[in-house]
């Protein structure tokens, strides 16, 4: 591709540059720090590449996001989410029988092993689901073999127990007895029959609730090198094993920075309407930059003039709420907020839209899912994501243990005793 010139103290340096698939071109700066004694620094590593993958391809200026290469929105429309795990994790779309024989596993591997169902007996009654599915993902290392050769078969386990986890993390909260897993059933219905079904009572899953899951799980099952995707990397370069790398990303997703967002947005509108409900006020307050006062589920750092994913999920939202009749004043205040935000040249200026956070927690909301249970939801939707990464990154050659470096501005040396 060619190289850029660096100028320092008088001396020149050439950087080799590096060019993607999709005409991003980047600077490899992985030898600096040896020719010049130099490093970058990058807080929040917004300009700087991590790694290279083939999994997810973002352009945040023109609204695309590809899964493999495949546009989002065709996903959206065709696919069930099994079929995503399979494509993000192996890299192509499956076959046939292949996709026959890893929705059937995903089936067959949903089961928890049943000593650890002593562990949820453990958990104080108010703990937050995030805390019950770091801590269960982490402690499904000590039932199953960590070695290449279970690689696939922890995936699958993963990927299938997950769910299953959720929703006993549900259950535990409101003293309900666990229901246990309907092999019959698809992913998104599955999980809905566990959490909602209560013994000796009949229980039908929704279809338009088990779609707007499907919908849901898809937008949110990879999104590039974000927090917790990056958290996964890191964690994974040690050559900690998958469920020790999942664990950490669980918690990266837990903050209302991250996965916790459509959480904030509901909080948020729960917050206006308890104050009477004038949005307008609370918008005016937004544009004046009053303390304490945030905007949730509008704008993206990445995407800079819409998020597609949020384009999916409004048209998704109006029709799931049309169907299922649904009357609540929170999300007709939702509604009514998104469109004087739209309209209020400070918002469309400053490219603050309605984001991926601000629908899923509607949709969330209107299926019957509890708010402590939207960061769960988000966990089901990105593990495939994370898999993949951290499936990638074992496989590439040559990959180091993750080690930023930094720019340090503490104290210059001093001694012990000159303090007394």
């Amino acid at each position: 591709m060619g190289t850029a010139k660096l100028t320092y103290d008088g001396k020149e340096y050439e950087l080799p540059v590096v060019e993607g698939s999709e005409g991003e071109i980047a600077i490899d700066v992985r030898k600096l720090r040896a020719q010049t004694g130099l490093i970058t620094l990058d807080s929040g590593y917004g300009s700087t590449g991590s790694c290279t993958s083939a999994i997810t391809f973002i352009n945040g200026e023109e609204g695309i996001l590809r899964y493999r290469g495949y546009p989002i929105e065709e996903i959206a429309q065709n696919a069930k989410f099994s079929e995503v795990c399979y494509l993000l994790i192996y890299g192509e779309r499956a076959n046939k029988e292949e996709l026959a024989t890893f929705t059937d596993e995903l089936t067959r591997h949903t089961l928890l092993h049943e000593d650890m169902k002593k562990f949820f007996e453990g958990y104080h009654p108010n703990s937050h689901p995030m805390a019950i599915m770091a801590s269960m993902m982490s402690s499904m290392a000590t039932y199953y073999p960590d070695s290449d050769a279970d690689v696939d078969s922890n995936i699958i386990r993963l990927l299938a127990k997950a769910k299953t986890i959720a929703a006993f993390a549900y259950k535990k909260s409101i003293g309900q007895p666990f229901i246990y897993p309907q092999n019959d059933l698809s992913y998104p219905a599955n999980f809905l029959r566990m959490m909602f079904a209560v013994p000796s009572e009949p229980y039908t899953v929704d279809p338009i609730i088990e779609q707007a899951l499907n919908l849901l799980l898809i937008l949110h099952a990879d999104h590039e090198q974000n927090c917790s995707a990056s958290t996964m990397r890191m964690v994974g370069s040690s050559e900690a094993n998958l469920y020790a790398s999942t664990s950490a990303a669980v918690c990266a997703l837990w903050g209302p920075r991250h996965g916790g967002a459509n959480q904030k947005v509901i909080e948020m509108l729960e917050n206006i309407l308890a104050d009477g409900g004038d949005y307008r006020d609370f918008l005016n307050k937004v544009k004046n930059k009053e303390d304490g006062v945030r905007l949730m589920g509008f704008g993206h750092r990445v995407y800079k003039n819409f998020d597609p994913r949020a384009q999916l999920l409004k048209k998704a939202a109006d029709r799931i709420l049309d169907q299922m009749g649904v009357d609540d004043p929170l999300l007709n205040l939702a509604k009514e907020m998104e469109q004087a935000a739209l309209s209020e040249p400070y918002f469309v200026e400053r490219n603050l839209y309605p984001n991926v956070d601000f629908y899923s927690g509607i949709i969330y909301r209107a299926m019957g899912i509890p708010t402590e249970m939207f960061t769960v939801m988000f966990v089901l939707g990105r593990l495939p994501g994370w898999i993949a990464h951290w499936k990638e990154m074992r496989e590439q050659p040559g990959v180091r243990i993750h080690r930023p470096r930094q720019v340090y501005t503490g104290a210059n040396l001093r001694r012990w005793n000159d303090d007394k």
